[in-house]
């Protein structure tokens, strides 16, 4: 079995909230499922069209304290294990370990299991605790019922500086929090790891300060268009053009979850990412 896959998140509030908002099942029906129903220290599940594999819970409480909520998660036939671990970072704030068993990146290239969606979905999914948690909208979750792959949000910044968010290589890949390198014009190419990572998208489509369509091949042709209206800006986002028997709801999810990092880019003051490497919390547990 590989490795754990690991997502380490912080966020901007006391742990006692960041606990409630991990362990109320009308607060984890806003951010995290359809459904849910928790009932310490005997019952963590949830369930519905925002889950993978959600026509019914499929989740088994193993431990649950202060500090530390695990449980099993039945997907494609295998248990796996995932567990949220907490700790405080100073008085005000806290780091979020969240650690998923069986999940292998040859699962998001082949699509032969529904365990590929994982990575992303825990990324997506802590997204929107943290929004949750500073009280900004949501950002639309993935439906698994559904081949309808659009996402829209609105961000308090003008068109023009989201636009260069976008388009921009050394903006994007701080937001995005991975080297994207971008070629803004009808043919560039648009590079997930950067041009030397071997791959590239290819633009497609773009009109200058408003839209742009890029074509990933098998996995569809993802769209941005920005509308502004008094001071603020629109951005709807579509992926299409993919197999829909095979939906890229891994890729999706991904997606979306960078426009919430995105938008916190022009909103937050003094900006920092919510993930933090390992190393970077390593360093908030010896300090804190």
């Amino acid at each position: 079995m590989t490795e754990p896959m690991i997502i380490i998140t912080r966020l901007a509030a006391p742990i006692a909230r960041v606990r409630q908002a991990l362990t109320d099942p009308a607060e984890l029906r806003v951010w995290l499922a359809e459904h849910a129903e928790v009932d310490l220290p005997k019952r963590y599940e949830f369930w519905g069209r925002y889950t993978p594999e959600g026509d019914v819970a499929h989740q088994r409480l193993l431990h649950a304290d202060d500090d530390v909520l695990r449980f099993a998660w039945l997907l494609d036939g295998v248990e796996t294990t995932t567990e949220f671990a907490l700790r405080p970072d100073g008085p005000d704030a806290t780091v979020l370990r969240l650690s998923q068993t069986h999940f292998d990146f040859s699962d998001v290239i082949n699509g032969t299991s529904i365990r590929g969606v994982l990575q992303t979905f825990w990324y997506l999914t802590t997204a929107n605790l943290e929004a949750h948690l500073a009280g900004r909208p949501l950002l639309p979750k993935v439906d698994f019922t559904s081949t309808d792959l659009r996402a829209a949000l609105v961000i308090a910044a003008p068109a023009d500086k989201v636009w260069e968010s976008l388009t921009d290589s050394e903006q994007a890949s701080a937001w995005f929090g991975h080297p994207i390198g971008i070629e803004p014009w009808r043919g560039g190419r648009y590079a997930m790891g950067g041009f030397d990572a071997g791959y590239a998208a290819k633009v497609v489509d773009i009109e200058p300060g408003r839209k742009m369509s890029v074509d990933w091949g098998p996995s569809g042709v993802t769209s941005w268009e920005l509308a502004e209206s008094g001071g603020k800006t629109k951005l709807t986002f579509v992926q299409s053009g993919f197999d829909e028997q095979h939906p890229p709801y891994a890729a999706w999810a991904g997606s979306v979850a960078g426009l919430a990092e995105l938008r916190r880019f022009h909103e937050v003051p003094d900006w920092q990412p919510i993930w933090l490497p390992e190393e970077a919390a390593a360093t908030v547990e010896a300090t804190g």
